[in-house]
């Protein structure tokens, strides 16, 4: 069987079906059969609804009353109906899910699997899935249950995979390291489980499936990168001592030894290819600064990529002054620069050592003499192709050294898996004078008495404030309340201090402008979205207030959280909560910790691989199945790739495998 092949060539899948498929991207054979179950249902243990007691239950019933109505403060709708069995009757309740009333027929019997909850003082089943008792095998112990793809529900979709139940058998098998047959029987069992058991262990196979992919991509990756050649740095230990010598502070040991692993790569003749991860403030410039000294030292050119004009003017401002004591030349290019051409020329002739800019680097125009180190910061800023339309622009024909760097701390299984053996420096230590930032969870109703003041002690003493919105625009259909409105109600309530707002749709002039008035002291209060989450640097800046907290990820308030607490001074964090709810686990874990490793780990328990390498770099990771927590099966995938590569022959052998894993290596490469 070709699983290449589109999935029109199965069963009872005509154009219009395969259309609907193909938008929810199973476009393949291979993505039919790996479209899983997001769950399963047992109605074998349907009770009846006198014996029905809070939580989730199954009952089985006819359904009759249906109605649909819009909630007048929300565009919500609202389906309601009675549920009846020989026992007694319950209603039932849906939420933006109209389409109920044309699902049922009231002479049918369906079960219903939902939450029995107390609700307005009525006890109700909110939103419930529904089966007919007629589709169900009575033979099977588990229901698959299946994400709705248009106009293409669970029950339809499991009519289509029952469809192709004969061509299970033709599956061929993928991997080399498992015995013969394994991966039809896992899918099969996927689909038809016999047991809760049968399915755990078919889905364990192929997690191991995916983890093996993946490793081997990003192994294969590194086989790649160690086939070209670059221009040696070697170290220059007198040079060094006397860079270090002059810092106006001292080197934490982690700094130290970051700064070493990358002189060690540097002096090879294959390109670094680096990962510098570093919880927010903890001098991961410092560390490049001094990589880039080192190449300078020897003559050889440095681009330092950024995401943002911001940041990259703030790299200049910093690194600029700091290596100017050494002769080296620095300049600044970025979309705003002007005699942008006269700069351009004075780079390809090599007069300017180090170039700092943002996707102005990356302009065919912009040309180097020798380029033999680009550093990227936040590297999951950018896409593959601009990191390697970067590299490209080494003389030659030989390829940078690469130094990527992240503020966002990265689990180590996700480290292993994803990025396989890339090299990685860890920086896990603040600057001596770096206080940890205090956390509190805030309800919105208990602000003004506990938060204003502690504005006004801040501003006292000539520190600022970071208040943080999660909306541009006003929306009367949310409580969410816009940065302009949050400025103009502080202005209000706080009409001696000086406050203004910032959003991402601002002019990049505009945004800079205000940015600049902020960190030179000319603002008090700063109320603004994420746009501020990365890089900005204002060591004067002490307490952070984020409003809807809870309607962030954990990774993204540590990352704005990091705005403060950058200079010496105790710095605090406010999470401001709205309604009644108890607070999410993520605020817990933020208010207990500043560790931006430990949240990192805790992150991808509670998220997933998924959303968590998404913000990691361009392109979803995607796993359907694997845990990246996993680390036995981790390390026994990792295993079994290593004896797969020691066969060449394997890359022809095994084709279906190879071309699965290439978009793996698009997406896990640095260079």
């Amino acid at each position: 069987m070709d699983l290449f092949t589109s999935v029109e060539n199965l069963k009872g899948i005509g154009p219009k079906t395969a259309e609907t498929l193909k938008k929810a991207g199973i476009k393949t054979v291979r993505d039919f059969f790996y479209n899983l179950p997001r769950d399963y249902e047992s109605y074998q243990a349907a009770t009846s609804i006198a014996a029905m007691r809070p939580g989730k239950v199954v009952i089985r019933g006819k359904i009759e009353n249906l109605t649909s109505r819009k909630a007048r403060k929300r565009n919500l709708s609202i389906t309601e109906g009675v549920i009846r069995d020989n026992t007694g009757s319950i209603k039932v309740v849906w939420f933006n899910q109209s389409y109920r009333l044309r699902q049922f027929a009231p002479d049918k019997e369906y079960y219903f699997t939902g939450t029995y909850e107390l609700k307005n003082g009525r006890f109700q089943l909110t939103s419930p899935s529904a089966a007919l008792v007629s589709d169900i095998d009575p033979s099977s112990a588990l229901n698959p249950i299946y994400v709705a793809h248009g106009a293409i529900r669970s029950a339809d979709f499991k009519r289509l995979v029952n469809n192709s139940r004969d061509k299970f058998a033709e599956i061929p098998d993928l991997l080399p390291t498992v015995r013969t047959g394994v991966r039809k029987e896992a899918l099969f069992r996927a689909h038809f489980p016999n047991s809760l058991k049968s399915a755990e262990n078919a889905r364990d196979y192929l997690a191991y499936e995916e983890l093996f992919e993946l490793i081997l991509a990003a192994k294969l990756n590194r086989r790649e990168n160690e086939k070209l050649k670059a221009t040696p740095v070697p170290f220059d230990a007198a040079k060094v001592k006397k860079f270090v010598e002059n810092l106006p502070f001292k080197l934490t040991n982690a700094q130290r030894l970051a700064a070493w692993e990358i002189f060690q790569n540097m002096a090879l003749d294959t390109p670094m290819n680096r990962l510098l991860q570093g919880d927010v403030g903890s001098g991961k410039t410092m560390v490049a600064a001094l990589a880039a000294y080192e190449a300078i030292m020897e003559q050889k050119q440095v681009a330092l990529l950024a995401p943002t004009a911001i940041l990259a003017s703030q790299h200049y401002e910093s690194m600029g002054p700091l290596l100017g004591k050494f002769g080296v030349k620095t300049a600044l290019l970025t979309g705003a620069t002007k005699g942008k051409m006269q700069l351009k020329k004075q780079i390809s002739s090599g007069e300017v050592d180090l170039i700092i800019g943002t996707h102005a680097l990356l302009t065919d125009d912009t040309e180097f003499k020798n380029l033999t180190l680009v550093i990227i910061d936040e590297q999951h800023r950018f896409g593959v192709e601009q990191r390697q339309k970067l590299a490209l622009k080494s003389p030659d024909g030989l390829a940078p050294h690469l130094l990527a760097m992240t503020a966002t701390p990265i689990p180590r299984s996700l480290q292993l898996t994803i990025f396989g053996d890339l090299d990685v420096s860890i920086l896990n230590e603040l600057p001596k004078g770096r206080q940890p930032i205090e956390t509190f969870i805030l309800p919105e109703i208990e602000s003004k008495a506990k938060l204003y003041p502690k504005i006004c002690e801040t501003v006292a003493k000539k520190q600022q404030v970071y208040w943080i919105c999660k909306a541009i625009d006003d929306n009367p259909r949310t409580e969410t309340t816009s940065v302009k409105m949050r400025a103009e109600k502080l202005k209000a309530m706080l009409p001696k201090f000086r406050i203004e707002f910032l959003h991402g749709r601002m002019k990049a002039a505009e945004k800079d402008e205000i940015m600049e008035r902020f960190s030179s002291g000319k603002i008090d209060i700063l109320v603004s979205t994420t746009v501020v989450e990365v890089g900005v640097d204002v060591p004067n800046a002490t307490l952070m207030v984020i409003e809807n907290a809870e309607g962030y990820g954990l990774a993204q308030l540590h990352q704005l959280r990091g705005r403060v607490g950058r200079g010496t001074a105790k710095s605090y964090c406010y999470l401001m909560t709205t309604g009644d709810a108890q607070p999410s686990r993520r605020l817990r874990e933020l208010e207990k910790s500043c560790d931006g490793f430990h949240l990192a780990e805790v992150d991808l328990k509670l998220r997933g691989p998924g959303e968590i390498y998404g913000a990691l770099q361009h392109g979803a990771l995607d796993l359907r199945i694997a845990s990246l927590s996993d680390t036995k099966l981790i390390h026994r995938a990792q295993v079994d790739v290593g004896k797969f590569l020691q066969n060449d022959e394997n890359m022809l052998k095994y084709k279906e495998l190879m071309r699965i894993i290439s978009k793996y290596q698009q997406i896990t490469t640095l260079n």
